[in-house]
């Protein structure tokens, strides 16, 4: 076995893009994971499902759990959690990655839009957090290195980034902050707690479907620079590495790599900076 290989990874919202690209890294590794998903029928302008994540993942070397949850019930949540522990004996890994998007400014967003970017992003985040708890301080006692990695920003209070989408950033600064007290929290029980964030902006199929960006796709990198990064950041050791912010550049480069080249869409091209950095 590998460096997670044997380990159990609980992750959400991974049918496709960054989530699941970071289930296929583990995979590679020989780790279990847990699709935690809407997604059971493809969307008609977004590819993948949980039962096409769950294929790749498999096809890559890690062993796979499909389980459709909205990861705003609670109920759904917790019968996820003991579907995977009955499944995999256990959770080693959270991945707190599923996200609702609206970049819309205050009078263009609907309540109804503004419902599920906090219901998915703050509560998702937070009840998810909190229903693998008991399982991720088991495998501290057991000595497995458990990690929590969330895919949120560095916290800035600066008003630039909250004035073109307010409800959006308040939403991710929700994760962000479950990062800094549940870092503290979890602390003692030797849980890391860690946020992951990218440089400059990921091609994927979501982020394609905001207005005006799929022009930019040469200046984007790959979704496999925060597999690898966030891959980095799951390795270390749970008891020094935790109530961090990581940037997916300086998590790779904290492990040695410092060629980036390969994660660009289109080496040589300037980079598209992302909207919280």
């Amino acid at each position: 076995m590998t460096m997670l290989g044997g380990k159990t990874m609980f992750i959400t919202g991974a049918s496709r893009g960054i989530g699941l690209a970071i289930a296929l890294r583990a995979a590679r590794d020989g780790a279990n994971v847990v699709i935690a998903a809407k997604t059971v029928v493809q969307h008609p302008k977004l590819p993948g499902t949980i039962h096409t994540a769950a294929a790749e993942i498999e096809a890559a070397g890690g062993r796979a759990l499909a389980v459709e949850c909205d990861i705003r019930d609670e109920g759904a949540v917790h019968a996820a959690v003991e579907r995977a522990v009955a499944t995999f004996g256990g959770i080693d890994i959270l991945v707190n990655n599923a996200s609702a998007i609206s970049l819309t400014g205050t009078a263009q967003t609907p309540m109804k839009r503004f419902d599920l970017m906090i219901g998915v992003d703050v509560r998702g985040t937070f009840l998810c957090s909190q229903a693998c708890l008991p399982h991720l301080a088991r495998a501290a006692s057991a000595g497995r290195n458990p990690h929590i990695l969330t895919l949120s920003p560095p916290l800035n209070m600066d008003a630039k980034w909250f004035a073109p989408h307010v409800a959006y950033t308040i939403a991710k600064y929700g994760m962000s902050m479950c990062v800094l007290g549940m870092a503290e929290e979890f602390r003692p029980q030797g849980i890391a707690v860690n946020a992951l964030w990218p440089r400059s902006v990921i091609a994927t199929s979501a982020v394609a479907m905001i207005p005006g960006a799929a022009e930019q796709t040469a200046r984007m990198r790959k979704p496999g620079i925060m597999a690898d990064a966030a891959h980095a950041i799951l390795t270390r050791d749970a008891r020094t590495t935790t109530g961090r912010f990581f940037i997916d550049e300086e998590a790779l480069a904290e492990a040695g790599v410092t060629d980036l080249s390969g994660y660009a869409m289109q080496p040589g091209t300037p980079l598209l900076p992302d909207l919280f950095l």
